[in-house]
């Protein structure tokens, strides 16, 4: 997994660097990076300049030095011109560029310039910043996006916050460039969006703490229950499935897809839409009487449910096996879950289990999410265009996104089964949680376009599992 920093386990982390390296110097590294990256940018947009937009502290630093250096990375004289939107900015970076010709400008050259030059170079804020920009600097990030002018950003768009996926007003990046290690607003939507191309740079700083990690191809591979030579369908994971209604026999139906396609040893279907079920899936037990299931080493329950059926779900809490909880099942949780269990809630469904409003989980969904997973003592799966696997130590996992087509009813059905699945063969809740996602987004990806979710998970979904081991 990739660990994602905090902003203040970054500042730790530099401040041990500085405390074993007096005198030390990180801002000659970074502006290095960045200047390369600028280079690059430049690259076929040559006789263009520079316009550098500084704020008041190292972030601006590492921009006045970067610019500084690309008239000898790029072999030509490169126009530089310097917007420092405070009345003060990094002295020693502004005498660097001031003396390799840069224009100091104010906010309204700065406007002008900003959709002629070759890039805009943003270093007004950083990892300390705060959410949006003042009207003036909005207004040339805005300028620029429009115009179609690069924009490299040092550290982070700014307008946006570290540690938040929230897409504030900011620059709206084409390349970021980043130190020691990314930060949430780097990999999480909506934020993500606003950074580009994130390059993660190393210059020297040790590992800070991990506030997040974020799955990776080799963590899907490792976690997936592949079978063995001896493996049977009993080893392979038994999956109980009671969801769906008379109303709502689809929702059955499609968790029945996810984990048969997820690779299930055996579904055993215990719900009112048997007959749904059985035509769509032959190979699936569905026993007439749902009070008498059969063994099972995992259960889904909830989709397609109406709110609080407390008594359905009590028969299958009394089994005591992982459960995946989701929608009409996270109304009226019990006091105790078994182990292993996961609460799979959108953004609205946490807000209402929390007694929140929904734009709060919105402005912290990991958070929430924690919170949810530290009182209920189970694995919360936070659905959305970035999905949190979070255990109840606050321990949390970034799946792999999807492509916004996913975003459709019977997704989060699918997606049920396909965890159910993993739930059955073993897999620990907190990996199967951010595997399960991860893998719905890779199908869906891999069949691009307005799909039905039982058309990624049949079509698609199995081809993703097989191509993990490729």
């Amino acid at each position: 997994m990739e660990p994602i920093a905090s902003a203040q386990s970054i500042r730790d982390a530099e401040a041990a660097w500085f405390a074993a390296h007096p005198g030390g110097d990180l801002m000659g590294e970074a502006a290095s990076a960045v200047a390369r990256t600028c280079a690059e940018v430049l690259a076929g947009r040559e006789h263009l300049g520079v316009l550098v937009v500084a704020g008041p502290g190292n972030n601006a630093g590492d921009a006045l030095f970067a610019a500084s250096e690309l008239g000898e990375l790029c072999e030509r004289r490169v126009p530089l011109w310097v917007w420092p939107v405070v009345d003060s900015t990094h002295t020693d970076g502004l005498d660097s560029a001031l003396a390799e010709g840069a224009v100091v400008v104010d906010a309204a050259a700065a406007l002008t310039l900003c959709t002629g030059v070759g890039l805009v170079l943003d270093g007004v804020s950083g990892l300390g910043g705060r959410p949006g920009l003042p009207d003036a600097v909005a207004a040339v990030a805005r300028a620029a996006h429009e115009a179609g002018v690069p924009v490299v950003a040092v550290d982070i768009p700014s307008g946006l916050v570290a540690d938040s996926p929230v897409a504030h007003d900011s620059f709206v990046a084409d390349v970021t460039v980043t130190f020691i290690a990314r930060k949430l607003a780097h990999v999480a939507e909506p934020a993500a969006s606003r950074c580009g191309r994130v390059e993660l740079v190393d210059i020297g700083v040790a590992p800070p703490a991990v506030d997040v990690w974020r799955v990776t191809a080799d963590d899907l591979r490792a976690w997936y229950p592949w079978p063995g030579p001896t493996s049977d369908k009993y080893a392979r994971g038994v999956v109980g499935i009671d969801t769906g209604t008379a109303t709502y026999p689809g929702a059955a139906v499609l968790g029945v897809s996810g984990a048969l396609h997820a690779g299930a040893g055996m579904v055993r279907y215990a719900g009112p839409a048997r007959d749904e079920v059985l035509r769509a899936f032959p190979s699936v037990v569905a026993p007439v009487d749902p009070a008498e299931p059969g063994r099972v080493q995992a259960w889904v329950c909830g989709s397609g449910w109406p709110g609080g059926d407390a008594d359905r779900l009590a028969r299958r809490v009394d089994d005591w096996v992982p459960m995946v909880l989701d929608a009409g099942a996270l109304d009226g949780l019990p006091a105790e879950l078994p182990d292993g269990s996961v609460l799979t809630p959108h953004a609205g469904e946490l807000a209402r289990l929390l007694g929140v409003e929904r734009s709060a989980v919105e402005a912290d969904p990991l958070g929430h999410a924690r919170r949810a997973a530290a009182e209920t003592g189970a694995c919360v799966l936070l659905k959305g265009a970035s999905q949190y696997s979070v255990a109840p130590d606050g321990t949390a996992i970034l799946a792999e996104p999807g492509p916004a087509w996913t975003a459709t009813a019977g997704s989060g059905d699918v997606l049920a089964g396909m965890l159910g699945t993993l739930l059955a063969a073993g897999v620990p809740s907190l990996w199967a949680a951010a595997l399960a996602a991860s893998l719905q987004a890779r199908a869906a990806a891999a069949l691009p376009g307005p799909h039905t979710p039982e058309e990624v998970a049949a079509r698609s979904l199995p081809g993703v599992v097989a191509a993990l081991r490729t």
